[in-house]
Protein backbone atom coordinates (compact mmCIF):
# COMPACT_ATOMS: atom_id res chain seq x y z
CA UNK A 1 0.00 0.00 0.00
CA UNK A 2 1.18 3.48 -0.83
CA UNK A 3 1.67 5.92 2.04
CA UNK A 4 1.52 9.41 0.50
CA UNK A 5 -0.94 11.04 2.97
CA UNK A 6 -1.89 13.93 0.67
CA UNK A 7 -2.69 11.58 -2.22
CA UNK A 8 -4.62 9.28 0.11
CA UNK A 9 -6.73 12.21 1.37
CA UNK A 10 -7.36 13.38 -2.19
CA UNK A 11 -8.53 9.88 -3.13
CA UNK A 12 -10.84 9.68 -0.12
CA UNK A 13 -12.26 13.11 -0.96
CA UNK A 14 -12.83 11.90 -4.53
CA UNK A 15 -14.59 8.82 -3.12
CA UNK A 16 -16.87 11.15 -1.14
CA UNK A 17 -17.70 13.01 -4.37
CA UNK A 18 -18.53 9.71 -6.08
CA UNK A 19 -20.69 8.57 -3.16
CA UNK A 20 -22.69 11.79 -3.25
CA UNK A 21 -23.11 11.75 -7.02
CA UNK A 22 -23.53 8.04 -7.80
CA UNK A 23 -24.29 6.34 -4.50
CA UNK A 24 -22.46 3.47 -2.85
CA UNK A 25 -23.12 1.16 -5.80
CA UNK A 26 -21.28 3.60 -8.10
CA UNK A 27 -18.19 3.68 -5.91
CA UNK A 28 -15.42 1.72 -7.59
CA UNK A 29 -11.66 2.15 -7.63
CA UNK A 30 -11.97 3.20 -11.26
CA UNK A 31 -14.66 5.83 -10.51
CA UNK A 32 -12.44 7.27 -7.76
CA UNK A 33 -9.44 7.35 -10.12
CA UNK A 34 -11.54 9.30 -12.64
CA UNK A 35 -12.96 11.70 -10.01
CA UNK A 36 -9.49 12.34 -8.59
CA UNK A 37 -7.95 12.78 -12.02
CA UNK A 38 -5.26 10.18 -11.38
CA UNK A 39 -4.00 7.29 -13.51
CA UNK A 40 -6.02 4.07 -13.57
CA UNK A 41 -5.08 1.79 -10.71
CA UNK A 42 -4.00 4.55 -8.32
CA UNK A 43 -6.82 4.00 -5.84
CA UNK A 44 -6.12 0.27 -5.68
CA UNK A 45 -2.55 1.13 -4.66
CA UNK A 46 -3.84 2.98 -1.59
CA UNK A 47 -6.76 0.86 -0.39
CA UNK A 48 -6.85 -2.87 0.20
CA UNK A 49 -10.44 -3.21 -1.00
CA UNK A 50 -13.72 -1.37 -1.45
CA UNK A 51 -14.68 -1.88 2.21
CA UNK A 52 -11.48 -0.11 3.27
CA UNK A 53 -12.28 2.79 0.95
CA UNK A 54 -15.85 3.05 2.29
CA UNK A 55 -14.59 3.06 5.87
CA UNK A 56 -11.97 5.72 5.17
CA UNK A 57 -14.58 7.86 3.42
CA UNK A 58 -16.84 7.61 6.47
CA UNK A 59 -14.09 8.71 8.83
CA UNK A 60 -13.03 11.55 6.52
CA UNK A 61 -16.57 12.88 6.21
CA UNK A 62 -16.82 13.21 9.97
CA UNK A 63 -13.54 15.10 10.01
CA UNK A 64 -14.76 17.43 7.26
CA UNK A 65 -18.08 18.10 8.96
CA UNK A 66 -16.63 18.51 12.47
CA UNK A 67 -16.71 21.76 14.40
CA UNK A 68 -13.87 24.25 14.29
CA UNK A 69 -12.47 24.34 17.86
CA UNK A 70 -12.11 28.14 17.56
CA UNK A 71 -15.92 28.40 17.58
CA UNK A 72 -16.15 26.57 20.89
CA UNK A 73 -14.22 29.05 23.00
CA UNK A 74 -17.02 31.30 24.27
CA UNK A 75 -18.87 31.56 27.56
CA UNK A 76 -21.98 29.38 27.75
CA UNK A 77 -25.27 31.09 26.94
CA UNK A 78 -28.40 30.66 24.90
CA UNK A 79 -26.88 32.94 22.27
CA UNK A 80 -23.71 30.83 22.14
CA UNK A 81 -25.69 27.62 21.68
CA UNK A 82 -27.85 29.23 19.00
CA UNK A 83 -24.74 30.39 17.13
CA UNK A 84 -23.27 26.86 17.35
CA UNK A 85 -26.42 25.37 15.85
CA UNK A 86 -26.33 27.92 13.03
CA UNK A 87 -22.64 27.14 12.43
CA UNK A 88 -23.56 23.46 12.19
CA UNK A 89 -26.24 24.26 9.63
CA UNK A 90 -23.74 26.36 7.70
CA UNK A 91 -21.05 23.63 7.76
CA UNK A 92 -23.45 20.96 6.54
CA UNK A 93 -24.87 23.24 3.86
CA UNK A 94 -21.41 24.21 2.60
CA UNK A 95 -20.32 20.57 2.43
CA UNK A 96 -23.59 19.23 1.03
CA UNK A 97 -21.60 16.63 -0.91
CA UNK A 98 -20.06 15.34 2.31
CA UNK A 99 -23.43 15.16 4.02
CA UNK A 100 -25.05 13.33 1.10
CA UNK A 101 -22.11 10.91 0.97
CA UNK A 102 -22.56 10.28 4.68
CA UNK A 103 -26.21 9.41 4.10
CA UNK A 104 -25.14 6.99 1.36
CA UNK A 105 -22.61 5.43 3.74
CA UNK A 106 -25.23 5.04 6.44
CA UNK A 107 -27.47 3.18 4.01
CA UNK A 108 -24.57 1.03 2.84
CA UNK A 109 -23.73 0.28 6.47
CA UNK A 110 -27.06 -1.52 6.82
CA UNK A 111 -25.60 -4.13 4.46
CA UNK A 112 -22.00 -4.13 5.75
CA UNK A 113 -21.66 -4.97 9.45
CA UNK A 114 -18.03 -3.80 9.76
CA UNK A 115 -18.89 -0.41 8.23
CA UNK A 116 -21.95 -0.16 10.47
CA UNK A 117 -19.87 -0.90 13.54
CA UNK A 118 -17.21 1.69 12.63
CA UNK A 119 -19.70 4.43 11.73
CA UNK A 120 -21.83 3.73 14.81
CA UNK A 121 -18.76 3.97 17.04
CA UNK A 122 -17.68 7.28 15.47
CA UNK A 123 -21.17 8.81 15.68
CA UNK A 124 -21.61 7.57 19.26
CA UNK A 125 -18.26 9.10 20.27
CA UNK A 126 -19.20 12.40 18.64
CA UNK A 127 -22.63 12.39 20.26
CA UNK A 128 -21.24 11.51 23.70
CA UNK A 129 -18.69 14.32 23.39
CA UNK A 130 -21.39 16.81 22.34
CA UNK A 131 -23.61 15.81 25.27
CA UNK A 132 -20.68 16.00 27.68
CA UNK A 133 -19.67 19.48 26.49
CA UNK A 134 -23.28 20.66 26.50
CA UNK A 135 -23.76 19.57 30.10
CA UNK A 136 -20.29 20.62 31.26
CA UNK A 137 -20.86 24.14 29.95
CA UNK A 138 -24.38 24.37 31.36
CA UNK A 139 -25.95 25.08 27.98
CA UNK A 140 -29.74 25.29 27.77
CA UNK A 141 -31.94 22.65 26.18
CA UNK A 142 -31.68 18.90 25.90
CA UNK A 143 -28.57 18.00 23.86
CA UNK A 144 -30.04 14.78 22.49
CA UNK A 145 -33.23 16.53 21.41
CA UNK A 146 -31.15 19.24 19.74
CA UNK A 147 -29.06 16.60 17.93
CA UNK A 148 -32.11 14.76 16.62
CA UNK A 149 -33.98 17.90 15.63
CA UNK A 150 -31.14 19.61 13.81
CA UNK A 151 -30.21 16.32 12.14
CA UNK A 152 -33.77 15.85 10.89
CA UNK A 153 -33.95 19.44 9.72
CA UNK A 154 -30.69 19.11 7.77
CA UNK A 155 -31.85 15.86 6.20
CA UNK A 156 -34.90 17.66 4.80
CA UNK A 157 -33.00 20.78 3.74
CA UNK A 158 -30.17 19.00 1.96
CA UNK A 159 -32.18 16.24 0.28
CA UNK A 160 -35.50 17.99 -0.43
CA UNK A 161 -34.82 21.75 -0.36
CA UNK A 162 -37.88 23.92 -0.09
CA UNK A 163 -40.08 21.40 1.73
CA UNK A 164 -39.78 23.13 5.11
CA UNK A 165 -40.94 26.71 5.53
CA UNK A 166 -38.37 29.51 5.68
CA UNK A 167 -37.36 30.47 9.20
CA UNK A 168 -38.38 27.13 10.71
CA UNK A 169 -34.94 26.25 12.06
CA UNK A 170 -34.71 29.55 13.94
CA UNK A 171 -38.14 29.02 15.46
CA UNK A 172 -37.31 25.45 16.50
CA UNK A 173 -33.95 26.46 17.96
CA UNK A 174 -35.59 29.19 20.03
CA UNK A 175 -38.05 26.65 21.41
CA UNK A 176 -35.42 23.97 22.07
CA UNK A 177 -32.85 26.14 23.80
CA UNK A 178 -35.55 27.41 26.09
CA UNK A 179 -36.32 23.85 27.23
CA UNK A 180 -34.62 22.21 30.16
CA UNK A 181 -32.38 19.13 29.93
CA UNK A 182 -34.26 15.89 30.48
Amino acid sequence: MRTNPERRTALVDAAIEVLAADGARGLTFRSVDVAAGVPNGTTSNYFANRDDLLLQAGMRIHDRLGADPAHLDQPPSTEFLTSLLHLLQERLSKDRVGYLALLELRLEATRRPALQEALAQRVRENLDENIRLHQEHGLPGDPLLLYLTVGGFMLEELTLPGVLPDGLLEKVIRQLVGSTPG
